[in-house]
């Protein structure tokens, strides 16, 4: 694994505690994780990841964001 996909995986966990944290009342950032995690499954870890996968995250961190 590349040290990109470490830091992206790391910013995974981070949506998922927050997740977690804040409960399940938000689906839709619940679905933009879940995209997320799905895409790095089936992604190449020893490329950088592709901007499909980056605007996944992107997305899902502009979500909890706004429901902090």
């Amino acid at each position: 694994m590349n040290d990109t996909f470490r830091e992206l995986k790391e910013r995974i966990r981070k949506l998922e505690a927050f997740l977690v944290h804040r409960g399940p009342g938000n689906t839709d950032l619940a679905q933009a994780v879940s995209q997320v995690r799905r895409a790095v499954r089936h992604g190449d870890r020893t490329r950088e990841p592709s901007p499909e996968l980056r605007g996944l995250l992107e997305r899902a961190e502009s979500l909890a964001r706004t429901a902090a």
